[in-house]
């Protein structure tokens, strides 16, 4: 059995990113979307061109402030699964996280977006906080039918009805 990443969230967090579960490299980094042709970083940057996103040696540590500072809080639907590889249609025996504890740990939350299909099948657990619910195109690079521009497009339009891009 696999176990995922604790939430990277604060009291600020207003739209909070959930997505599957973490793949092989995001698990052996200890790090959400670890994976260098996941494209979430990417499209972070492009949604926020003004406010360029840390590099370096401690860059992770550093894009998770820079993601927190923008009120944007990133977790998985699952807490655990078995799985071989990172494909999201290999999970098995999956155990979905407990929603409900967001908002005590984000009181400042506004919405819910769903990266990719397999986050989105829970949609009807994640509605029932009272929250706003978005399905957003998976930045996976599994999903190759979606171009960098479209999964932007879609992207931008959740973050700017929440009133979170430049």
């Amino acid at each position: 059995m696999l176990t995922g990443l604790a939430p990277l969230v604060s009291r600020r967090t207003r739209v909070l990113i959930l997505g599957s579960f973490p793949g092989v490299a995001s698990l052996a980094a200890q790090q959400y979307y670890g994976h260098p042709q996941n494209q979430f970083w990417r499209i972070l940057q492009a949604i926020w061109p003004a406010s360029p996103m840390p590099t370096g040696a401690d860059s992770y540590q550093s894009r998770s402030e820079w993601l927190l500072d923008r009120q944007l809080g990133v977790w998985d639907v699952y807490a655990a699964c078995e799985r071989e590889g990172s494909l999201d249609s290999r999970i098995r025996q999956p155990v979905v996280n407990d929603f409900a504890q967001m908002l005590q740990q984000c009181p400042a939350l506004e919405a819910i977006a769903h990266n990719g299909g397999e986050s989105f099948k829970h949609a009807r657990h994640t509605a029932l906080l009272g929250l706003p619910v978005y399905k957003l195109p998976s930045t996976s690079p599994a999903n190759a039918s979606w171009s960098f521009e479209r999964k932007l497009a879609a992207w931008r339009d959740v973050f700017e009805k929440h009133r979170l891009t430049d």
